[in-house]
């Protein structure tokens, strides 16, 4: 039997200077990510780490893309973060990505702004 499993980091939390206005260039705030990733469960089945996807290995792939590139869209950003998950293993079937935005430039009163992205790898 075959399948798939999926795994999500919630509310990875990022400082970055992503935004369209000048503030948000030079000030930065916080940026929230969630990261699911289905997958062959193979490796699962196999109980075999050589294999798997390596969430502990994710993070830092994630990280890169937030702190070190500059998005005026949170929807760009989001799409970039789902290029970069997809390429990081083979066994990924399907990326979903939200990007949250806390501080937005809204006169209203509001928890977040989110973009999020679905899409298939293969």
């Amino acid at each position: 039997m075959s399948g798939r499993y999926t795994i999500t980091m919630k509310n990875c939390a990022f400082y970055a200077y992503h935004g369209v206005l000048p503030e948000e260039e030079r000030m930065g705030q916080r940026f929230f990510v969630d990261v699911t990733v289905d997958v062959d469960d193979a490796a699962a089945l196999a109980d075999d780490f050589t294999n798997a996807v390596d969430y502990g290995g994710l993070y830092p792939v994630v990280g890169a893309v937030v702190t070190e590139r500059r998005f005026q869209l949170i929807e760009a950003l989001a799409a970039a973060i789902a290029e970069a998950v997809a390429a990081y293993h083979q066994a990924i079937t399907r990326v979903e990505v939200a990007v949250r935005k806390p501080s937005v430039p809204i006169p209203g009163i509001l928890d977040h702004v989110e973009a999020r992205l679905v899409r298939d790898v293969r």
